[in-house]
């Protein structure tokens, strides 16, 4: 019998953002985005434990309250604008290791797609599984724009941006129907072996499963515009966040224990 591989969530959530001033623990809904990341993941039970990342004192009282760890605060060179995400998460689990503390996987989280259900976590969780030989899993979502419509100008002219299409229609012609399936990418969720940031410079691998999103599972928040859209979301049903089993939160006051 297979021992099934454990698991670690990780949870980015440093305070440094420009778009949205301190979208992490800015309220929604009546808690802090973080909460429903924090409040999804729980939830999932398939964790062993669920880590947050940060550089802030405030925004690691507020995981705490919502039922995360915040082992220790992220280190400073690894929270700024620029900063990839193989610093911290290499940082986080070589210090987990380093404790005896690692587990065989971690999933990335993060807290700009609020509207991502346990229920999403789980199934990414069993496809990962069902994927021998891969290093990750990464979420992805079918264009809008596809890239087979999209140029790179030079000049004064413009070359297609994917060459080697057909001829006679070329893509840029083509109805979005006809064109060939192609995915993007979002910052729901990844899934990859602990060993992949260890060993190499890189988060995902080279070997990557996709997990096609539904709806409104790929969500991200990121300018002030998304979080107009997700306020109008909530309020008129379209979309449901995850339920938080906690009071929420106020500045200055003790996590609550859990």
């Amino acid at each position: 019998m297979s021992v099934q591989p454990s698991i670690l969530a990780l949870i980015p959530a440093r305070s440094g953002s420009k778009r949205i001033q301190g979208k992490n623990i800015r309220p929604l809904q009546g808690h802090p985005l973080l909460a429903y990341t924090v409040a999804a993941a729980v939830e999932s039970g398939i964790f062993a434990r669920v880590l947050v990342s940060t550089e802030s004192e405030e925004t690691a009282n507020i995981a705490r309250h919502y039922g995360a760890e915040v082992p220790f605060l992220r280190p400073q060179a690894h929270a700024g604008d620029l900063s990839p995400d193989i610093e911290w998460v290499r940082d986080l689990l070589v210090r987990l290791r380093d404790a005896g503390q690692l587990c065989d996987c971690f999933s990335l989280l993060r807290p700009t797609s609020p509207f991502r259900q346990a229920a999403t976590i789980r199934k990414a969780w069993t496809q990962f599984q069902a994927a021998p030989g891969v290093d990750s899993l990464r979420a992805v979502e079918r264009c809008k724009q596809h890239p087979g419509k999209m140029w790179l100008v030079e000049g004064q002219v413009m070359k297609p941006l994917l060459p080697g299409g057909p001829v006679n229609p070329p893509w840029h012609s083509m109805a979005y129907q006809a064109l060939p399936p192609v995915y993007v990418q979002n910052a729901s969720l990844e899934i990859a072996w602990s060993r992949v940031p260890l060993e190499g410079n890189t988060i995902a691998g080279t070997v990557i499963a996709p997990f096609l999103t539904e709806g409104l599972e790929g969500f991200d928040l990121n300018e002030a515009r998304d979080w107009w859209y997700a306020e109008q979301l909530v309020a008129s049903g379209e979309a449901v966040l995850p339920s938080v089993r906690f009071p929420a939160y106020s500045a200055g006051q003790t996590p609550t224990p859990f």
